[in-house]
C-alpha cells in the first residue's frame, strides 16, 4: 500500500524552556553494566536527547516514506564491537581514545576503560560522584566535571585520583588539557584555567551571556597555545592560554530577529582549526572561517547548526540544525554538496576519517558519508539511544557513545 504523507518517528518534544531545568533530576547510582547483551530500546530517548542536544524546544521528528526506504537500504557499517555503561539522559559523555585503551563516563559516578580492539572491559573506577562532562584526556590524566562544579583529575595509567577542584557551576563538556594547564567550560558562560599538575586555579575568563541562551555541550579548543571558543551571540574568542588575556575577538553571527528567540544566535560547539584557519558556527546563525593569527574572517555562509563542525585538507563539513550535511571549500566557502537525506533527524558533530565523514543521529544510527560527493555508503544502527557527541576515531574505525550508554565501535 502507498503511503504519500510523512511518518512520525518520534512524539514531538514539548516547547517549554523550563523543561530544560526539569532534565537535570539526577538517576540514582548502578553498577557499570555489560552491554554486549541486547539492549533496551526505548524511542522516548530520542525525545530527552533532542531538548538537551542544544536546540531550544526542539520539533517532532518527521521523514517521508521515501526517506525511510533509501535509508533501509544503505549497507550496513561492520561492527567491531560494544559494550556499555550507565544511561545518561540528562547530559552528553564522549568517549576518549589513548593508545589502545577507550575511555567512558556516565552520569552515575563509573569511568571506565575499554580495550580498543576487542571492546572488552578493562577496569573502572567509581568516582563517587554525579558526572555531568567527560571524558577530557591530555598531560597524562582523565578529566571529568560534575553537576556540583567539580573537576576531577585521574591517571590515565592506573586510574589513580590527582587532584579535585571546585569551579563556578556545572561542567558539561569534557575538561581539555595541553601546555600544562586544563581548561573547563562551565555552565554559566566561564572559562577556567587550571594548573595540570594542581588543579590550582591561574585565570578565569567570563563569555557574554545573554538574557536567553542554549543549553549546550561546547568546550574548548587548544591550539598553537591559544584558547578558542565560542559563546553565546555568535561571538569566537581567542584567548592567550598563559595569562587569559584576549588575544582576539570575532563575530561568526550576529542576533537578528523581532523575539527573544529568534535573536538565539548561539555556538554551541567547538570550534575547528589548521595551520592558518579556525572555523565555527552558530545556531541560527552562519558558519565563518577566521585566520587563526589576527581573526580576520576569510568567508562566512548562512547556515543553522546546534551540533558542529569538522574539517579536512579540503573542506569544512558541517551538521545542520535540520538534518542535513554541508560540506563547503574551506578556500573560499564555495558549497561543495549538501546531503538531505537525513532531514528530520538530530545530527551529531562530524567526524573526518580518510575519505569518510562519520556523523551519529537521534534515532542512534551512525553514518558514514563520502566526503567528495556526500553520498552516504553506510548505516548502522545502535540501541536507538540519541548519539549526541562527536565519533572518536580508532586505528581502523570509530567509536560512538549513545544517550543509553551504549560505546559501539565500528569499521571504515
Amino acid at each position: 500500500m502507498r503511503v504519500d504523507k510523512p511518518v512520525s518517528i518520534t512524539c514531538a518534544i514539548r516547547r517549554h524552556i523550563l523543561l530544560m531545568v526539569s532534565l537535570l533530576v539526577f538517576s540514582g547510582c548502578a553498577s557499570v553494566v555489560d552491554m554486549t547483551r541486547d539492549l533496551v530500546r526505548d524511542l522516548a530517548d530520542i525525545d530527552v536527547a533532542g531538548m538537551t542536544g542544544g536546540l531550544l524546544g526542539g520539533e517532532t521528528i518527521v521523514m517521508t516514506e521515501d526517506q525511510i526506504a533509501q535509508l533501509a537500504a544503505i549497507p550496513r557499517a561492520r561492527a567491531l564491537w560494544v559494550n556499555g555503561i550507565e544511561e545518561s539522559k540528562a547530559t552528553a559523555f564522549s568517549p576518549a581514545v589513548e593508545g589502545g585503551t577507550v575511555y567512558a563516563a556516565g552520569m552515575d559516578g563509573y569511568l571506565v576503560r575499554f580495550d580498543s580492539a576487542t571492546g572488552k572491559q578493562a577496569g573502572s573506577v567509581d568516582t563517587k560522584h554525579k558526572l555531568s562532562g567527560g571524558v577530557g584526556l591530555g598531560e597524562g590524566m582523565l578529566l571529568l566535571g560534575t553537576f556540583k562544579g567539580e573537576v576531577l583529575a585521574y591517571d590515565s595509567k592506573d586510574g589513580k585520583a590527582f587532584w579535585t577542584t571546585q569551579v563556578s557551576t556545572e561542567v558539561l563538556s569534557p575538561p581539555q588539557a595541553d601546555g600544562g594547564v586544563v581548561l573547563v567550560r562551565t555552565g554559566d558562560g566561564r572559562i577556567f584555567c587550571l594548573e595540570a599538575e594542581t588543579g590550582k586555579r591561574k585565570w578565569i575568563y567570563q563569555g557574554a551571556t545573554p538574557s536567553l541562551t542554549v543549553r549546550s555541550f561546547a568546550g574548548v579548543l587548544i591550539s598553537r597555545g591559544t584558547a578558542f571558543a565560542g559563546f553565546a551571540g555568535g561571538k569566537l574568542v581567542a584567548i592567550n592560554l598563559s595569562n587569559g588575556s584576549v588575544g582576539w575577538e570575532a563575530a561568526v553571527s550576529r542576533p537578528r530577529g523581532a523575539t527573544e528567540l529568534e535573536r538565539i544566535t548561539d555556538i554551541t560547539s567547538v570550534p575547528v582549526a589548521d595551520e592558518h584557519q579556525i572555523c565555527a558556527v552558530a545556531y541560527q546563525g552562519r558558519v565563518a572561517c577566521f585566520e587563526i593569527a589576527s581573526g580576520n574572517q576569510i568567508w562566512g555562509r548562512d547556515i543553522s547548526s546546534n551540533a558542529g563542525l569538522a574539517m579536512d585538507d579540503n573542506y569544512v563539513y558541517v551538521s545542520e540544525a535540520g538534518g542535513a550535511v554541508v560540506a563547503y571549500d574551506k578556500r573560499d566557502g564555495a558549497s561543495i554538496w549538501k546531503q538531505e537525506l537525513l532531514n528530520g533527524l538530530r545530527l551529531s558533530p562530524p567526524l573526518v576519517q580518510g575519505a569518510t565523514v562519520v556523523v551519529g543521529d537521534s534515532q542512534g544510527f551512525v553514518n558514514l558519508i563520502r566526503n567528495d560527493t556526500g553520498s552516504i555508503v553506510a548505516r548502522s544502527a545502535t540501541d536507538e539511544g540519541a548519539i549526541i557527541t562527536r565519533p572518536v576515531a580508532l586505528p581502523d574505525g570509530f567509536v560512538v557513545q549513545t544517550r543509553k550508554g551504549g560505546v559501539y565501535a565500528f569499521s571504515l
